[in-house]
Parts: C-alpha cells; structure tokens; sequence
C-alpha cells in the first residue's frame, strides 16, 4: 500500500506560506518548497517536475512566485525567490547547458526531480534565455 507523507509535507510548507505571506502582503499565488539540511552537503536544491510518471511540481504550479526555503537542522539559513516563469527558464537553461541533472527521488523514488547547483543557480538570476 502506498504511504505518502504528502500530509506532513504539506502542513509543513503551510506554516511557511502563511508566514511569507503576511511578511511581503502580496497578491498573487506563492508557492513554497523546504530543502531539509541534504542542501548543505550537496549544494543543490530539487525541484519536482514529475510524479508517478504525472507532470507535477513546477510543471503544474499555478502560482506567481516561487519560494525555496534552505533548512539546516529545522532552522532556516536562507530563502531563494523566484516569479515562476523565471524559475522555469533558468531551469531549461541549465538543462540545456548541463548544470542541472535529473533524478528519482522523494516518496519511493517515484518522482522526478531536478537538482540545480544553488551557486550556479544564483549566478543565473536576471539574465535573459
């Protein structure tokens, strides 16, 4: 039987919603994701673009902004920030360029995820694709 923690995920990233929300007052969807202490050891940051063979994650979201919440041992040492529609070019760009690398990883390796180098992935913001 398949077990997803999805529900502790997710009232794990409302918390962080809420709070960013009422931080910026802003209009518009956000979407926040937490990268749980593996950052610090890697230097990467996932990104979800499929799920069970389903697009999913960025693919999907409906939201403007894009939140990535840096963890280590539940404290927050850094947030990157992202309008959607920049996240996904700078993802197909260092897809195209081979700085990013797709994996199988979350619940059961059935997710397809992108890790993206988090100092080639701040050297990329603002420049046109």
């Amino acid at each position: 039987m398949y077990n997803s923690k999805f529900d502790l995920d997710l009232e794990f990233g409302q918390i962080y919603e809420k709070g960013l929300q009422k931080l910026f007052a802003m209009k518009g969807k956000i979407e926040v994701k937490t990268e749980r202490d593996k950052w610090v050891d890697t230097g990467n940051i996932a990104i979800e673009i499929k799920c069970r063979g389903k697009k999913s994650g960025i693919s999907v979201t409906e939201s403007d902004w894009w939140f990535h919440i840096l963890t280590d041992k539940d404290k927050v040492k850094g947030m990157l920030c992202f309008p959607v529609d920049e996240l996904k070019n700078i993802c197909r760009a260092m897809l195209r360029n081979g700085t990013a690398k797709k994996i199988m990883g979350g619940d059961d390796d059935k997710s397809e995820l992108l890790l993206l180098p988090i100092k080639e992935l701040t050297g990329l913001i603002g420049k046109v694709f």
